[in-house]
């Protein structure tokens, strides 16, 4: 039986040259975080005091979570701890966050992926679709049906365990086409296409659902804090254009030029062909997860779905919404996981507690903590405040070039950072400036939170571009070309997308 976390800990490995870098990096921040801290405590300001604290306590994070210092989820308890101490807010009004309704939609979420993994109904989809007839002979359309499972499979799981569990098929399938030509240039190019579409596919389709990458949860939690309510089915009016997009631009450009020479011959498909057979028929745990991955899907859609139907002031609509919200939904769906049997007289479950307890922890923790200290910086007028002194630094800039700063500096950060903290920094910034402008921050959120699942240039940037790193078939070179080009494609589709399709969302 398979386990999520050690399939990535098998193959997420850094080079001693990215070891040298992270370790001065964190020696950076470790040095730089407390002065950065009593700096800002000690200097002058109109400020009330509480909102001077905050911002103190506020910096350091920052600098704590860009060098990663610390784990991201030891510094997201350090703020609200902080705050607590310097008598910023109650401590039931510091941690209240962590029991945020939102968490509990990363918790159920995670289960359903972890559920996934653990009876390894992914391999079977990633599989089933390798040795469809369309696939055939082409190494082109093996390429594309490829990158288009990471891409699905992301939009439910974390990328970094789909990134993990393609990535061993991926070279199953270069070995196999390589025997003969390893030394070819145009192998040599198509292996490096795979690999990347890899890492890349698996982050452009966690851009497609809220659950899909963890900024998105961020970003979604954020808004509502700002007043502004975006639905599972919202999110993906937004989300599945940009990944679309993104998807066509990947293809064209990265896979058909590189895998159009290559094709499948009888050994490589009796390869992928016997990893399928090998899995046997539809196990009774893989039916059970479709059941409760498909009855959390229809929760999670249904209301909006309604609403198009209806209209959003119908009372059907209304009453789906308030009784299925995400939360409840992904709960419910994780809840089924638990109640289904796989072998009823041994009372076996679809999962158990042992298996369910192995979700990223420290994943929800970092949420809880970002989402702590927005809504403490909105209560103390740190964010009004720094909202303000930005949008007077930039007069006259509009919602347009909003959108486009922050969704550029997301890209840039998440290239430095992990794509959930730079999430955690940009987006309460780009509220706080859009507000302060007197501007809607739906789009500038909307725009940072999917900028910063864009990190491709660096090995460091993203678990699964460390993971495909590994594999010896990409320079890091080329990895730094070919993610800067998709960083700037990237950045053309968010702002386009969000900019022409989020006024449908008001």
């Amino acid at each position: 039986m398979r386990r999520a976390d050690q399939a990535i800990d098998a193959v997420e490995t850094f080079s001693p040259a990215e070891h040298r870098f992270n370790r001065r990096r964190q020696t950076v921040g470790l040095i730089a975080a407390p002065i950065v801290f009593a700096t800002i405590l000690l200097w002058p300001s109109t400020l009330p005091p509480e909102a001077t604290r905050l911002g103190a306590a506020l910096a350091m994070m920052i600098v704590l979570w860009m060098t990663e210092a610390l784990p991201l989820a030891v510094t997201a308890l350090l703020g609200p701890t902080l705050a607590v101490l310097m008598q910023v807010a109650p401590a039931r009004a510091a941690f209240a966050s962590f029991a945020d309704p939102i968490i509990f939609l990363f918790i159920g979420s995670f289960m359903l992926a972890q559920a996934m993994f653990v009876h390894g109904l992914d391999r079977r989809i990633a599989f089933t679709a390798l040795t469809s007839r369309w696939v055939g002979r082409s190494g082109v359309r093996l390429a594309i049906v490829y990158a288009g499972v990471a891409c699905v499979l992301s939009m439910w799981m974390s990328n970094t365990a789909t990134t993990a569990m393609l990535f061993p098929l991926g070279l199953a399938v270069i070995a196999e086409l390589g025997r003969a030509r390893h030394h070819d240039r145009v192998f040599q190019q198509f292996a490096l296409a795979l690999m990347l579409v890899t890492s890349m596919a698996a982050s452009l389709g966690g851009m497609g659902t809220p659950v899909g990458s963890p900024p998105n949860l961020i970003g979604k939690a954020l808004l509502l804090q700002a007043g502004i309510d975006l639905s599972f089915f919202d999110w993906m009016i937004v989300g599945v254009p940009v990944l679309g997009a993104g998807m066509i631009f990947l293809v064209s450009w990265l896979l058909v030029p590189r895998a159009r020479q290559i094709q499948i011959d009888d050994a490589a498909k009796q390869a992928i062909a016997a990893e399928l057979t090998r899995l046997g028929p539809l196990t009774a745990g893989e039916r059970n997860v479709v059941i409760a991955f498909g009855l959390t899907v229809t929760l999670w859609v249904l209301p909006g779905l309604v609403q198009i139907v209806l209209g959003q002031g119908h009372p059907a609509a209304a009453r789906l919404t308030a009784l299925f919200p995400e939360s409840v939904a992904a709960i419910l769906g994780a809840l089924t996981l638990f109640l289904l049997p796989v072998s009823w007289p041994q009372r076996k479950f679809t999962l158990n507690w042992e298996q369910a307890s192995r979700i990223d922890w420290g994943i929800i923790l970092l949420f809880g903590g970002g989402i702590a200290m927005g809504t403490l910086a909105e209560s103390t007028g740190l964010s009004a405040a720094f909202g303000r002194w930005v949008a007077a630094q930039f007069p006259d800039v509009g919602m347009v070039g909003l959108t486009c700063v922050f969704t550029a500096l997301a890209i840039l950060m998440s290239e430095a950072a992990s794509n959930t903290a730079a999430a955690t920094v940009v987006v309460p910034t780009a509220i706080a400036v859009a507000r302060a402008a007197g501007i809607s921050p739906l789009e500038p959120a909307l725009g940072a939170t999917l900028g910063a699942s864009m990190g491709f240039m660096m090995p460091i940037s993203t678990p699964p571009n460390a993971i495909v790193y590994s594999s010896g078939y990409i320079p890091i070179g080329a990895m730094m070309r070919h993610g800067i080009v998709l960083d700037i494609a990237g950045f053309v589709i968010i702002v386009l997308a969000v900019l022409g399709i989020s006024p449908l969302l008001r």
